[in-house]
């Protein structure tokens, strides 16, 4: 077996050292760039011309420049540095795969989010991308590896879409404006987002309730502006009870009459069924942590 032949390389110090000169122009920056000092790079420069026995650069000591044979191996040496380094950043992102998520704005802030360190913690490789989003999906428009949205059927055509939770949804309110009328909500304003102006209808309609007549309506442009309004006790909002399971065990609001099951559901949308395995992986997971919700509480 013929042994392989030792490489007759200058150092590399030396070899970044020119390379730098050579691509910044100056031998200030190539200092700044390789954090040392001017004089460092100078002398590296001058050892890489003594150890190949050639002139790399010509002229006075403060405005030198390359000579031909520097040209040359300067050109050879920023070529195989560009690879190098374009080789590591492939080497990271295949990594560090990045999984990016389109997402209705309130399920992320209140629910998924909050997961996303255990998901991790079991993928490290994956970093989740959240967008924000609510309009219909695109997936050849929009560059998403997958989708989540809330409808009662599966939003889009020729995608593969996964039911993975059901979706209850109640009045809530700050504990201290829950009053002893019938439905403990008499007199309170209620709170609305303009991107659902129906859903206190369709609420009515799902529960078989009918709340008494609001002496007032304040509309939000989101519905986890109309949650932190009615905690602050400006009046009483409609939520699906997955956006606040947690405010209501922390006594943070309270939802006197329960939460109603609706048509809806939230959906987790890929192009097609085949996906590459870190959505795969994701699509489980979320499958998963959604089993682990606790049943909405009825009617106090």
């Amino acid at each position: 077996m013929r042994l392989l032949e030792k490489r007759s390389l200058p150092p590399l110090t030396a070899l970044r050292a020119f390379e730098a000169f050579a691509r910044r122009g100056r031998m200030t920056l190539a200092a700044d760039e390789l954090c040392v000092t001017h004089g460092a790079v100078s002398r590296q420069i001058r050892s890489l011309e003594e150890a190949v026995g050639l002139d790399l650069t010509e002229g006075p000591r403060h405005r030198l420049k390359l000579t031909e044979a520097g040209q040359r191996l300067a050109a050879s040496l920023s070529g195989a540095f560009d690879q190098v380094e374009r080789t590591l950043t492939d080497l990271k992102a295949a990594a560090h795969e990045e999984l990016h998520l389109s997402c209705v704005g309130t399920l992320a802030i209140r629910w998924l989010i909050p997961r996303l360190p255990a998901f991790h913690a079991r993928h490290p490789a994956v970093r989740v991308k959240v967008t924000e989003s609510y309009a219909p999906v695109d997936f050849a428009r929009e560059r998403f590896d997958a989708a989540i949205r809330v409808n009662e059927t599966a939003p889009i055509a020729g995608a593969h879409a996964t039911a993975f939770l059901e979706n209850f949804t109640g009045p809530v309110t700050a504990p201290h404006l829950v009053g002893d009328g019938p439905t403990g909500l008499e007199g309170l304003t209620r709170l609305t987002t303009g991107t659902r102006q129906t859903a206190w209808i369709e609420w009515e309609n799902n529960s078989g309730v009918t709340l008494p007549r609001a002496p007032e309506v304040q509309e939000f442009e989101h519905v986890f502006y109309v949650l932190e309004a009615a905690a602050a006790g400006m009046g009483v909002g409609l939520s699906p009870w997955i956006y606040v399971a947690g405010d209501i065990a922390a006594g943070r609001l309270a939802a006197p009459l329960g939460f109603a099951p609706t048509p809806s559901r939230f959906w987790f949308l890929t192009p097609s069924r085949d996906v590459k395995p870190s959505v795969a992986a994701f699509r489980d997971w979320l499958t998963e942590e959604a089993a682990k919700a606790p049943a909405p509480p009825g009617r106090s």
